[in-house]
């Protein structure tokens, strides 16, 4: 049964009933996302004209997905949101920014993919503000990469912006996965006579007509074209219907039969059209001229319901496209690219026209392949890491020069491993160290070759060939060797290499010739990171502090090349403060430049640091916005931060499976800082819930394979499960090596936990003055977990002192912090302690009514109390404004507050 309305669209209710109700919602205020695929001819492009004529007063946005423009950056977009662009003053300026470099309105430096999704969000929800808006994306099988990341992001974001997106598609795309899909199968068996009875002649056979309808699988192009070049005789006989080819093979087999039969200019004609990607019928006139094809010799022919050319040039289907490109040969095929490359605007649009020029190349051409590295550059300026990858890849297989082609597979492995192509760059690097004539190249392809191990997770062999690339790179680019330096020293400290590796690249580093003049930073920080390793946190100590001062204030560029290295050393020197000002700072200037990939690296630290302050609501909003980038990025999200935060919070089954399933996990990926912080964590939360033995099987665990920083925490949590499960031995030995460790900081911080593990393991009365000590420099810290601790061994020990007035004190004082903390499994110990020491006390929740909120809700309160707009709201958790302030209704409905005012004075508080 046909559609109402529309009688082409024969058996599709269901699938339009859907899009009906897509367009209901979208009306409504609400958005609506919606991949719809299925095999060619099955009707796809159908029932997208059938959605376009039914979304009647919304404004329509339209992109076609080009195969032959699968490798230019950004172009289906780019047709996206053209209609747009004069909105681009609306956005936040790091976001109109993002999309000028992308789209090559401005030079800049690239921005990542998210966040030119952000400000593709931000620019749908701002044109939403005049009425709904429906983005239709035909082909999206042949979108380039970048643009197909950038939309899946746009449509997982899409909540609240009265915003329809659809995407239609040959399959299931790997980048669009997960997206609300609807599947377009054949028609039914009645469905499928029907249209077949419509576009026959004649009437056949039933016999033949079953055939036909069942070879044709329901796939309403087959039914139409199939039947199309058979004579009536072959019709009904069934003779014209042997063939052995896959359905749209035969589809494409019948346009091809039609294509064929036209005049020579008629088909250089409709080649030339299928070449061009944009579909502008200038441009194809005038590239058709050049090969002596005009339109009074060839449009008459091709506009029989192959082609069209109104606004832009349509084909019927893009089979036909396909087929007569596929079929036209090579030298026609070069001929026409050559044409549109000659008539491509070199200034407007110079990266198109290189690869025209590319497809038209059949040997290798120096001009070309410079024209092609060219794009290249400009391509990845503007953050088209897959097209350039792309374009440099085109460049090497066109080089003459041996010497010039090992060069340019140099940079084009290095952007293919940008791109995350691992296999590409390992065979280009191959072809680089074939034909390298300096050891200048061969240096730096042994760097990409290092680059290449280290992405791929290979902990073991990626830090000696870094190592053996510094070395080389020594006498060409110092530069560049101590950045490999650094980078090598942080892939063996924070990966799994052995002691040995890491001991060898400390040992270079320390021969390095010292940079003349004032030192900058990343000396300091090598020479730093050298010294911890080959002799010491006591003889390093010195120049850690130099290097942590002056990574308060690192350059931006520098701070975003290498410091997430430095940043990883704060914790050696014993100083909280720098520690948290250096993670803000960081994290903050990543968050800026729209590093998301990043970002969650320097979260992760700031993240535990405000933990181990006890901040745990700015903690749990830092976890939030990790959580948010991993959701927009499709990055997984290391939860070091999660780990922590819930032991400290003695939340133990939540805890616990998080703990177990990072070490498996990345146990399994080689990656022993996560096995030593998932350790760290256990032994945090088993001492809170007073089970001590579990603790320092935890603690035992993380110091056997802890590496620099970490013991700094896990230590002192070993020495305190040690003596409460009776094991002096093992709480003296990691004494001996905490104050080996802590002696040399001389801050509050070390001295004062130093003096609290001492006042555990003293004798008799010689404990007293170490815990006064211990509260006294813990006081002066912003460690209030830490000092809290420190009251609660106190009371601890003064109870079995007998002293109980004296306990009750501390006792209380350590309680009182706890809940105000959020700590509940010490705040428990303690008040057990209360208790066995005759006081009265009534057991306080930690919770408060907040905890209604869900984390992105907390997260949303917390940004609008700090005074952020919902546009900068939106900006930091991935949202539309629209959608902040749909989530704001909701969370002032929560906590029956009316105003923005009444979340800046703090989350109301009702225990």
């Amino acid at each position: 049964m046909a559609v109402p309305g529309n009688p082409r669209l024969v058996g599709r209710g269901s699938e339009c009933g859907v899009l009906d109700q897509m367009i209901a919602a979208v009306r409504t205020g609400e958005s609506r996302v919606l991949v719809v695929h299925g095999a060619p001819g099955v009707g796809k492009s159908a029932l997208l004209q059938y959605l376009e004529s039914s979304a009647t007063g919304m404004r329509g946005l339209h992109a076609v997905g080009a195969e032959s423009e699968m490798e230019l950056a950004f172009a289906t977009l780019h047709q996206l949101c053209v209609p747009l662009l004069d909105r681009l003053t609306q956005l936040p300026t790091p976001q109109r920014d993002a999309l000028e470099t992308v789209f090559g309105m401005r030079a800049g430096n690239p921005p990542e993919r998210f966040l030119v999704g952000l400000a593709v969000l931000s620019l749908l929800s701002d044109a939403s503000e005049g009425g709904p808006v429906l983005c239709v994306i035909d082909d999206a099988q042949w979108m380039d990469r970048a643009s197909t990341q950038v939309l899946a992001f746009v449509a997982r974001r899409l909540l609240a912006e009265s915003v329809a997106l659809v995407f239609a598609a040959r399959g299931r795309s790997q980048d669009l996965l997960g997206l609300p899909e609807l599947e377009i199968a054949g028609l039914g068996k009645d469905d499928a006579h029907a249209l077949l009875d419509s576009a026959t002649p004649s009437r056949l056979d039933h016999r033949i007509r079953d055939r036909i309808v069942a070879e044709a699988g329901g796939n309403p192009l087959a039914l139409l074209e199939l039947p199309r070049e058979r004579s009536v005789t072959q019709l009904a006989g069934g003779f014209g219907l042997l063939h052995t080819e896959s359905l749209p093979n035969r589809i494409e087999q019948s346009f091809l039969t039609r294509i064929e039969k036209l005049p020579t200019q008629s088909r250089l004609l409709l080649l030339i059209a299928a070449a061009e990607p944009v579909g502008d019928p200038a441009l194809v006139w005038r590239a058709a001229e050049r090969l002596g094809v005009t339109p009074a010799t060839a449009f008459d022919e091709v506009a029989d319901g192959l082609v069209s050319f109104d606004v832009r040039v349509t084909f019927r289907h893009p089979l036909v496209r396909s087929a007569v490109y596929r079929a036209a040969e090579d030298a026609d095929r070069r001929a026409a690219q050559l044409a549109l490359a000659e008539v491509t605007d070199p200034l407007g649009d110079p990266d198109r026209r290189a690869w025209h020029l590319a497809s038209a190349t059949a040997e290798p051409d120096e001009a070309v392949a410079a024209e092609l590295e060219r794009s290249a550059d400009r391509t990845q300026a503007r953050g088209g890491l897959a097209a350039a990858a792309a374009f440099r890849q085109r460049s090497v297989e066109l080089t003459i020069d041996s010497s010039r082609r090992a060069e340019r597979a140099v940079a084009a492995a290095d952007a293919s491993v940008r791109a995350g192509d691992l296999d590409a760059a390992r065979r280009l690097i191959d072809v680089a160290e074939l034909d390298a004539h300096s050891e200048s190249l061969r240096a730096r392809a042994q760097l990409v070759r290092g680059r290449i191990a280290h992405a791929a997770g290979f902990n073991h062999e990626a830090p000696p060939m870094l190592l053996d690339a510094a070395r080389r790179l020594e006498p060409f680019d110092m530069e560049l060797a101590r950045e490999t330096y650094l980078l090598a020293w942080g892939a063996a400290a924070w990966g799994a290499a052995d002691n040995a590796s890491l001991e060898a690249i400390s040992e270079a580093i320390k021969e390095l010739a010292p940079r003349e003049g004032i030192a900058r930073p990343i000396d300091l920080v090598l020479e730093g990171c050298a010294l911890l390793v080959t002799e010491g946190r006591g003889t390093a100590i010195t120049t850690l502090r130099s290097a942590m001062s002056a990574l308060v204030d690192l350059p931006v560029p520098d701070l975003l090349k290498w410091g997430w290295a430095a940043c990883g050393l704060s914790p050696a020197v014993w100083g909280e403060q720098v520690m948290i000002e250096t993670y803000a700072r960081a994290a903050e200037v990543v968050r800026t430049a729209g590093i998301l990939t990043e970002l969650p690296i320097y979260l992760a630290s700031l993240g535990a640091a405000t933990s181990l302050i006890g901040d745990f609501a700015t903690a749990t909003g830092i976890v939030a916005e990790s959580e948010a980038i991993a959701a927009a990025t499709g990055i997984p999200l290391a939860p070091y931060t999660t780990l922590i935060l819930t032991a400290m919070q003695g939340k133990e089954a939540e805890a616990s499976a998080l703990i177990a399933a990072t070490i498996e996990q990345t146990g399994a990926d080689g990656q022993l800082t996560g096995v030593t912080t998932a350790h760290w964590a256990a032994s945090v939360l088993y001492n809170g819930l007073a089970r001590y033995e579990e603790a320092l099987s935890a603690a035992k665990a993380s110091t056997r394979i802890a590496q620099l920083v970490v013991s700094v925490w896990v230590l002192p949590e070993l020495i305190e499960a040690a003596v409460r499960a009776g094991e002096d031995k093992a709480a003296r030995g990691a004494l001996a090596r905490l104050v080996d460790e802590a002696e040399a900081a001389d801050t509050d911080w070390a001295q004062g936990i130093l003096a609290r593990c001492r006042a555990l393991l003293a004798e008799g009365a010689t404990a007293d003055p170490l815990y006064r000590e211990a509260i006294e420099r813990l006081g002066r810290t912003l460690l209030r977990p830490e000092l809290a601790r420190a009251h609660l061994l106190y009371g601890e020990w003064l109870r079995r002192q007998s002293r109980r007035v004296d306990a009750r004190q501390q006792l209380r004082t350590a309680y009182d912090m706890f809940v105000s903390i959020g700590m509940t499994a010490f705040a428990e110990r303690a008040r057990r302690e209360l208790l066995a020491s005759g006081e009265k006390v009534q057991k306080r929740a930690v919770e408060t009514s907040s905890d209604e909120l869900t984390p992105q809700e907390r997260q949303i309160a917390l940004l609008v109390g700090e005074g952020l707009s919902n546009p900068e709201v939106g900006a930091r958790l991935f949202l539309s404004p629209r959608t902040v302030e749909w989530h704001l209704r909701k969370i002032f409905m929560k906590l029956s507050i009316s105003s923005r005012r009444q979340l800046r004075d703090g989350i109301p508080d009702r225990r």
